[in-house]
């Protein structure tokens, strides 16, 4: 027996290679137990005015489960020395909290496509073409710094500012031959992750990133999403951010992102005309080595999605708090108890709800 094993891994190993050629799969998973500890009774019902739900897990006080927040399972092929290729497939039980979750009718988890991307490695000298469903250069950069997915997505990918992906084209790579300056275009659908086009509406992307030091790093980005008119004239939105990130790796993490978008003739104000809906969000987030195998993890998020001062805007800001430590028990499994707190701006003419607390343990670990 101890000698069959080994064939057999073997076998298997010849057989994916015969059919995937010289590729790479790779894949990892997280997931929680978690516990909600306080909760707005009202969330579970209708939600006070102007005021969301919990962004820190679903249920009511009390709720607790297991879940897997993320299954995550890709191929990556050099097709030849100038065409690479990725392909991933992403389960989310994660989004059962949302009406749009990733679920099939039954309420089972459903499996998407997140990544099926050609790249054209230097089409021209130290530039990527890129054509397929890819990442939006919206927070590619700040999520890597963030560095801690299994915990929470970036502040933009969490208020749903901007997919985290899109099809379409891009073109990449560095404006200075050091990589001190690089920029990102892409033209795409606009409709999300693997959704078909239904208009002839598109989402153009721009970032420029600088990278003074290997330690320093700072993107500055801008999109334009393009919507069919309302009667009462253009509809589309502007979306800003920058980021500014430092590292000293094994040791600490800093960063802050913040954002701005801004949707034409989309709000009302009370006894007012149509105008302009503009949101604001701010995070900032860090971490520190306490010891090699263990770090103490920390962010902050500000989120108004309206900033106007008229009545019937206010009252929608929450503030949400994550602190945690992530346990490396091994190169590639993490251990991570945290906790999320989030509150909520008063409602005009009603009480603060509520703050919304969970209490996690978090298990991340690569298995290819």
């Amino acid at each position: 027996m101890k000698k069959t094993l080994p064939i057999i891994a073997s076998l298997i190993v010849l057989g994916s290679t015969a059919i995937f050629g010289q590729g790479k799969f790779s894949g990892y998973m997280f997931g929680d137990y978690y516990y909600n500890v306080g909760r707005d009774s009202s969330f579970n019902h209708t939600a006070p005015s102007n005021s969301a739900s919990s962004s820190s897990a679903p249920g009511a006080k009390a709720m607790q489960a297991f879940q897997f927040r993320r299954i995550y399972l890709a191929y990556d092929n050099d097709i030849s020395e100038q065409f690479t290729t990725r392909f991933r497939l992403e389960a989310d039980q994660g989004a059962l909290a949302s009406s749009t979750g990733d679920v099939l009718s039954s309420g089972k988890v459903s499996v998407f496509v997140k990544d099926a991307y050609l790249r054209w490695k230097n089409i021209f000298s130290g530039s990527d073409a890129i054509f397929g469903v890819q990442p939006t250069p919206a927070y590619d950069v700040s999520e890597a710094a963030w560095g801690y997915r299994s915990l929470e997505k970036t502040i933009m990918d969490l208020r749903g500012i901007v997919d985290s992906r899109d099809m379409g084209l891009s073109l990449k790579g560095k404006i200075t031959g050091d990589g001190m300056l690089n920029y990102w275009l892409m033209l795409g659908n606009g409709a999300g992750t693997a959704k078909p086009e239904t208009d002839r509406y598109k989402r153009y992307y721009a970032h420029i990133q600088l990278k003074p030091t290997t330690n320093l790093q700072a993107t500055l980005y801008i999109d334009y999403k393009d919507v069919p008119n309302i009667a009462a004239g253009n509809n589309s939105t502007t979306t800003t951010a920058l980021f500014v990130g430092y590292a000293e790796p094994f040791m600490y993490n800093i960063g802050v992102e913040g954002f701005m978008t801004s949707q034409s003739n989309a709000f009302t104000p009370t006894g007012g005309s149509l105008g302009s809906k503009d949101g604001l969000g701010v995070s900032v987030f860090g971490s520190v080595n306490l010891i090699p195998e263990l770090a103490a993890v920390v962010r902050y998020d500000y989120y108004d999605p309206n900033t106007n001062s008229a009545t019937n805007a206010k009252g929608d800001v929450r503030n949400y708090v994550i602190a945690g430590l992530s346990w490396k028990v091994d190169k590639n499994v993490s251990i991570m108890p945290n906790l999320l707190y989030e509150t909520y701006e008063a409602p005009v003419g009603k009480g603060e709800p509520d703050p919304s607390i969970t209490a996690r343990l978090t298990l991340y670990y690569v298995f290819l």
